[in-house]
């Protein structure tokens, strides 16, 4: 018989998982896809409240769920928080702020409070997974949602674009870095996702047009679309995967 390769393994049995902004949407779509693959999944937003009913509904179904209380842009507690309750083999983080506006019209603090949670908030929540990890020699995955937009301009959206690219950067330069040391780093740049935050947009007539002629697939995306991406990254199905951005935009950027 002819020896086959085997397909690498999309089981996160015995990881532990930390997600962050995971008490709705794109986060919480990710933490139930991980924890449906056999991960340990530790749940991380500032409303634990929505949290606790995530976790109760992840455990009545035989996941393992804990819940965590972290804010993002407070650094030395999410830093304190993540050397209590780690190391975690996989960081996803959803935790992220927009505030969409003309750039002529941008003000310094609606600048200031994207940049402190989905750029100074994701880089020093990625380096406190790594540092658990290094400090064990563990390998590792850690995942940002970033975005298409950090890959292309949108219409107001110039300050939520930035942040983005910003996230690409870190990424890639962590992804160098950490390497050698067997721990993988990536991004997921969804398209635009329908959930609660984003049903204003979509009910914006000149709006979602814009957004379905730029989506090649005809489509809005939905949380379903990116679990997938989530698993794959995570698992050793990508152990050769790094310092990549995964596109799940529809085709958006294509052109």
């Amino acid at each position: 018989m002819p020896q086959f390769p085997s397909t690498p393994s999309f089981d996160l049995s015995g990881k532990r998982a930390l997600v962050a902004g995971a008490s709705s949407g794109i986060g919480m779509a990710c933490a139930v896809a991980l924890a449906e693959h056999g991960a340990e999944v530790t749940l991380a937003a500032r409303r634990t409240g929505a949290l606790q009913k995530i976790a109760q509904d992840m455990s009545a179904r035989g996941w393992s769920a804990k819940v965590l209380e972290l804010d993002v842009s407070d650094i030395p507690a999410t830093a304190e928080a993540v050397a209590q309750n780690g190391p975690f083999d996989i960081l996803l983080n959803s935790a992220g702020l927009a505030r969409h506006g003309k750039a002529a019209d941008t003000q310094p603090d609606d600048f200031d409070a994207v940049m402190g949670v989905n750029v100074k908030g994701a880089y020093f929540l990625t380096q406190a997974v790594a540092k658990g990890l290094l400090d064990t020699g563990r390998p590792g995955s850690l995942i940002n949602i970033s975005s298409q937009m950090g890959h292309v301009g949108g219409r107001e959206r110039a300050v939520y674009c930035a942040s983005k690219f910003a996230v690409e950067g870190f990424s890639k330069a962590m992804a160098l870095e950490f390497g050698p040391l067997k721990i993988r780093v990536n991004t997921i740049c969804p398209t635009f996702i329908l959930t609660d935050l984003t049903k204003s947009t979509f009910e914006d007539p000149g709006k979602r047009a814009w957004i379905l002629d730029k989506i090649k697939l005809g489509r809005p995306g939905e949380i379903e679309d990116i679990m997938g991406a989530v698993v794959y990254l995570a698992s050793d199905a990508s152990a050769l995967v790094t310092g990549t951005a995964l596109m799940v935009d529809g085709g958006w950027t294509a052109d």
